[in-house]
């Protein structure tokens, strides 16, 4: 059985004033006409793209509730001599966020798939966090049925719900599920609520900035997209409803797949990576002991690193 490394100690290097803010993210991206269903021409959608740097495809897949900004301090380290796909799912940050819509994981991995294509990606190695780790493994899904044009090449998983019983959601997570009240607390939801609770997914040695809260929530709000929230969070559910699936995907692809995790994650920290140690005795499974749920905001130097090694 191999030794997983524990990473303790982890000092920031990154300086927030040179990042680039989510204005500028936006002002250097595309929007993307998406259409799924070619018997359904009127049923399109514009999806937020930014493609950097030429090489060796690798997609970034981001979580819920924010969008492609998640990756925004770890671009510098990944893009020389590397394609970079980053988009906002449907619903999220500059995409369209249609109002009376069923959003699903499978609509969001035929987005995807979508844009391999788009961009002429024939194969790609996959990074993904939080609510893109379940779009990821229904990627793997489809390409175990061999029913995929693009390769994945292999998988980087950070922090989400990828065993879904022992993922452990915030009590706004829990009542946005609810059919009635799920639509109020989308409504009455304010910047300062989701600051409260935003905050208190990142550790303590790490934690986020007024100004970087800011913007995320301005992404959230941006196209009138806090109210869907409810609707979108529905993924939760189909996470349990479709677990077996999913979940095997997981453990018997022969995609290689590396984790790396933050154990002060509280939705989806040690209690997951410690049924990836049991179901995954092999794992290729890196803890990051004072990290929270965003590796990649968290510690971009050392994400960008451990990124880097999958080629």
């Amino acid at each position: 059985m191999p030794e997983w490394p524990v990473l303790t100690g982890f000092r920031s290097l990154h300086k927030e004033n040179a990042i680039v803010t989510l204005k500028e993210w936006f002002a250097g991206g595309r929007r993307v006409e998406v259409a799924l269903d070619p018997n359904k021409p009127a049923q399109k959608f514009s999806i937020f793209c930014r493609i950097e740097g030429q090489g060796p495809g690798l997609t970034l897949l981001h979580g819920f509730p924010t969008c492609s900004w998640d990756w925004v301090k770890v671009v510098d380290r990944l893009k020389n001599d590397r394609q970079l796909l980053m988009f906002d799912f449907l619903g999220f940050g500059d995409s369209d966020k249609p109002r009376n819509h069923v959003y699903s994981i499978f609509e969001q991995a035929d987005i995807t798939e979508f844009l391999w294509q788009h961009f002429d990606i024939k194969s790609t190695v996959l990074v993904a966090h939080d609510y893109g780790d379940t779009v990821a493994l229904e990627l793997l899904a489809r390409q175990m049925e061999h029913k995929q044009s693009t390769q994945i090449q292999k998988v980087i998983l950070l922090n989400g719900g990828i065993c879904v019983n022992y993922q452990r959601p915030l009590l706004i997570q829990r009542l946005l599920r609810q059919p009635v009240l799920g639509t109020l607390i989308s409504y009455l939801l304010n910047e300062r609520t989701f600051n409260k609770r935003f905050t208190s997914i990142f550790s303590k040695s790490h934690p986020i900035s007024e100004s970087e809260l800011r913007q995320h929530w301005q992404a959230i709000v941006r196209r009138k997209g806090k109210r869907n929230y409810h609707r979108i969070i529905q993924y939760l559910k189909e996470r349990k409803r479709y677990q077996a699936r999913w979940e095997h995907a997981l453990e018997h692809c022969d995609v290689p797949i590396r984790f790396i995790w933050g154990l002060q994650d509280p939705v989806s920290g040690k209690s997951i990576s410690d049924q990836i140690r049991k179901r995954l005795p092999d794992a290729d499974l890196m803890e990051l002991e004072d990290v929270g749920h965003y590796p990649q905001w968290e510690v971009p130097e050392l994400i960008g690193k451990e990124i880097l090694k999958s080629f």
